[in-house]
C-alpha cells in the first residue's frame, strides 16, 4: 500500500481501527469533522468480546482502570423481583473476558492517548470520493482532496458516504425515546448492571468507575416528541416514582446539566459493507439499538478484523473487504435484529402482556441465557 489507509469519522470504531492499524504497522490518517473531537453521550459498556480486542490491543488495564468490572448483569421488574441474572464473573473466570462500564469520555482518552496524534486530522469532514486503479481521494468540505489506498467509513449511522453508496438504506425508530445521565454514587452500587422493567417504561444503571453511576431510561412516544425532549428530571421522577430503590433517588440526584435526550434509532440490516476499494464500519455499517450492549462492541470487533484482513492482503484490498463483508454480515445482522425485537418486548407497558413476558424469563433456565450469552459474545464453543 503506497498510501495511507483512510479512516473517515474519529468515534469509537473509527480510533479502534487506527489502533489496530498502528499495532500492524499499517500507514493510515484518521479524518474528523469536527474542530475537536468530544464525547457526546454518558455510560458505555464494554463485553468481552470487546475487551477481547482492547487486551490485544493492549489497552484493557487502562480500560479497567478508569471504569468499572462488572460482575452481574440483572433484569427486574419495577418492584425489585428478579427476572433475569446473568453471572459475568464466571463468564470472565472461564473465558478471561471482562466486562467494564466505562464514560464514553474516559473511553475515549484512552484511545486518543495511545495514537500517534500527527495521525488525526480534526476539521476535515468528507463529503465525497473518488476512486481510481490504485488509489482513492476524499474531497473535503473545504475542497481539499487526500489521497489514500482505501477507505474505511466509520463516521455513525447518519454516514453521507453510506448514503451515496447505498441511497435506500433505512434509519429506523425504535418506537421509545430514551434519557441518560450521570450521578455520584451514594447508594453503594457495585459491580452489578441493572434494568428494572416496567408499565411505566424502562430504567437502567450501572457503576462506571470514579465513583459515579450511569443511567437511562426509556419510554415509548412518537419520534421527535417535544413533550418528551423538554422533559425535565423532577418529571422523569415522577414517571418512576413506583419503582423500587434507588431509581427515583437516581433520578433526583442527577445534575441538570448531565442530562442528556435523544431518540433510539438503528441502521435497517444492509445487505453490503465492501465497495471494491471502499468499506463501511461500525455504525455507518450496522447501527444498533442499545438493548444488548454490543452498539460500541460491534465496531471494535470490525477494528480489530479489518486490520488483520488489510495486513494478510495488502496487495488485494478488494479481497480484504470482500471477506471482511462475509464474516460481518451475518453477526451484525443478528446483533441488530435480536437487540431491535428485545427492546420492543422489554417496552410493553401492557399489564397482562408484562406478567406473561415477566413469567417467562424467569422460567428460562440460567443455562439457556449463558449459552445466548456465549453467542453474543462469539466465544468459541469447547
Amino acid at each position: 500500500m503506497n498510501h495511507p489507509v483512510l479512516i473517515v469519522g474519529g468515534g469509537i470504531a473509527g480510533l479502534t481501527t487506527a489502533l489496530a492499524l498502528q499495532q500492524l504497522h499499517i500507514d493510515f490518517l484518521v479524518l474528523e469533522a469536527v474542530p475537536e473531537i468530544k464525547t457526546v453521550g454518558a455510560g458505555i459498556s464494554l463485553a468481552g468480546n470487546a475487551m477481547r480486542v482492547m487486551k490485544r490491543l493492549g489497552l484493557a488495564n487502562a480500560i479497567k482502570h478508569n471504569g468499572h468490572l462488572i460482575s452481574s448483569m440483572l433484569i427486574q421488574d419495577e418492584h425489585g423481583s428478579t427476572l433475569s441474572l446473568m453471572d459475568a464473573a464466571k463468564l470472565s473466570s472461564e473465558y478471561e473476558l471482562d466486562n467494564v462500564a466505562i464514560h464514553r469520555s474516559a473511553l475515549h482518552q484512552v484511545l486518543l492517548k495511545a495514537i500517534s496524534q500527527n495521525k488525526i486530522l480534526t476539521n476535515n469532514k468528507v463529503t465525497d470520493y473518488t476512486e481510481g486503479d490504485n488509489f482513492v481521494e476524499v474531497v473535503l468540505q473545504n475542497g481539499n482532496r487526500i489521497s489514500g489506498s482505501c477507505i474505511l467509513v466509520a463516521d455513525g449511522i447518519h454516514s453521507s458516504i453510506r448514503k451515496k453508496l447505498l441511497p435506500q438504506s433505512q434509519i429506523r425508530y425504535s418506537g421509545y425515546t430514551c434519557w441518560r445521565g450521570i450521578a455520584e454514587n451514594t447508594w453503594g452500587i457495585e459491580k452489578v448492571a441493572v434494568e428494572k422493567w416496567g408499565t411505566a417504561g424502562r430504567f437502567g444503571y450501572v457503576p462506571i468507575g470514579d465513583n459515579k453511576v450511569y443511567w437511562f431510561a426509556c419510554k415509548n412516544a412518537p419520534q421527535k416528541n417535544e413533550q418528551m425532549q423538554t422533559m425535565t428530571l423532577a418529571q422523569l421522577a415522577e414517571n418512576f416514582r413506583n419503582y423500587s430503590h434507588p431509581v427515583p433517588e437516581i433520578i433526583r440526584q442527577t445534575p441538570a446539566s448531565e442530562l442528556i435526550w435523544g431518540d433510539i434509532i438503528d441502521l435497517k440490516p444492509i445487505s453490503r459493507y465492501a465497495f471494491n476499494k471502499v468499506v463501511l464500519l461500525g455504525d455507518a455499517a450496522h447501527a444498533t439499538t442499545p438493548n444488548m450492549g454490543q452498539g460500541a462492541c460491534m465496531g471494535i470487533e470490525d477494528a480489530w478484523l479489518i486490520a488483520t484482513l488489510l495486513q494478510q492482503h495488502a496487495n488485494n484490498l478488494t479481497e480484504a473487504f470482500r471477506l471482511f463483508e462475509a464474516q460481518r454480515l451475518k453477526r451484525t445482522h443478528y446483533i441488530v435484529n435480536t437487540s431491535y425485537r428485545l427492546g420492543k418486548i422489554a417496552q410493553w407497558e401492557n399489564r397482562i402482556l408484562t406478567k406473561l413476558r415477566n413469567t417467562a424469563f424467569r422460567l428460562v433456565p440460567a443455562s439457556v441465557n449463558e449459552k445466548q450469552v456465549i453467542k453474543l459474545l462469539d466465544i468459541p464453543v469447547r
